[in-house]
């Protein structure tokens, strides 16, 4: 019993995110992404998914990124893309 709880924690933290090295970095003669840009990456973030598994210089996430602000845009993003969390607390006509 013991081995499968230990097992278990080490899957459970060997999925825990690291931090972001690259945060805040800009590339050679390249921006740092903001709000408007994550937005635009949580909009299009499941085309993006799927072509990322068929190329290696597609990614779902900008690493390149300014922070709180980028990250706020792409989830804000993909939960309009998604329908949002407020669609499902509507009732239903009867």
């Amino acid at each position: 019993m013991a081995i499968v709880v230990i097992l278990l924690l080490l899957g459970l933290t060997s999925c825990a995110p690291g931090p972001n090295l690259q945060e805040g970095v800009a590339a050679q003669g390249i921006d740092l992404a903001g709000f408007w840009l994550g937005l635009w990456h949580g909009i299009i973030a499941p085309i993006t998914f799927v072509i990322s598994l068929f190329s290696d210089t597609v990614n779902v996430y900008e690493i390149h990124n300014n922070g709180n602000w980028y990250n706020f845009g792409f989830v804000l993003g993909a939960g309009v893309l998604l329908g949002g969390g407020g669609a499902g607390s509507r009732g239903r006509k009867n």
